[in-house]
């Protein structure tokens, strides 16, 4: 299986991007790497990738603004790799559709294990199951993994697919943000509250009408969020 998935690694650092090409190609990856923004972009344009490592400090285009032309056409799993700590930083990253971040310096085993963790939920198909609200305003189809708004299919990371899902299937359940860090994320300890909030104000940006008045993702004061659907 990993012998026909295509990683593509983008830093300008090149002993990041031949260690990370060594250690993927070790696990039986095929590897493509770049150092630039604009060569990423050729790269991704010209080639069946299935998953991509990128730094955010790139020389030419930044890592944000190659992660949004990818988003443009693609729903391939995204990690950013950033030097930045600051929450403002990563939230960003998600904002702009990257699935996780790895914040430097890492180990490449830290790496891996979170390219796994997303390749795994991006890879999952639930038993075969449709469900519907409000006479078909929104509709989920668990076999395949799409979402519908009014009728029109809406791309959703793995992560904002990891906790709709979880929302979804358990309707009556207040989940906590460290419920929801745990569905999304697993035991991802670097994980923190505001990273479910901007998720969950991505997933209310795509599949409610008014994101002021939700239908489906309901905050539930001082506990976390719940789902509102109606059949």
């Amino acid at each position: 299986m990993k012998d026909k998935i295509t990683v593509l690694v983008v830093d300008d650092e090149f002993k990041i991007v031949e260690a990370i090409a060594a250690f993927l190609r070790s696990k039986g990856y095929t590897v493509l790497t770049a150092e630039s923004g604009n060569t990423a972009l050729q790269i991704f344009k010209d080639n069946r990738i299935n998953f991509v490592i990128l730094d955010l400090m790139l020389p030419d285009l930044s890592g944000e603004e190659v992660c949004a032309n990818i988003r443009k056409t693609s729903n391939v799993p995204v990690i950013m790799l950033t030097a930045k700590s600051q929450e403002e930083s990563i939230l960003n990253g998600l904002n702009i559709g990257a699935d996780d971040y790895v914040v430097k310096p890492f180990s490449i085993k830290q790496l891996y294990a979170r390219m796994e963790a997303v390749l795994r939920r991006s890879m999952e198909r639930p038993s075969a199951s449709i469900y519907s609200w409000n006479g078909g305003d929104l509709k989920i189809n668990f076999q395949t993994m799409t979402v519908e708004k009014q009728g029109r299919e809406i791309y959703l990371t793995s992560s904002e697919w990891k906790i709709l899902s979880a929302l979804v299937k358990n309707p009556q359940t207040v989940f906590t943000r460290d419920m929801l860090i745990e569905s999304a994320f697993g035991e991802d300890i670097d994980s923190f509250d505001r990273v479910i909030d901007t998720h969950v104000k991505n997933i209310r940006a795509k599949i409610e009408t008014d994101t002021k008045n939700p239908l489906y993702i309901l905050t539930v004061r001082g506990s976390g969020y719940k789902f509102g659907g109606k059949d």
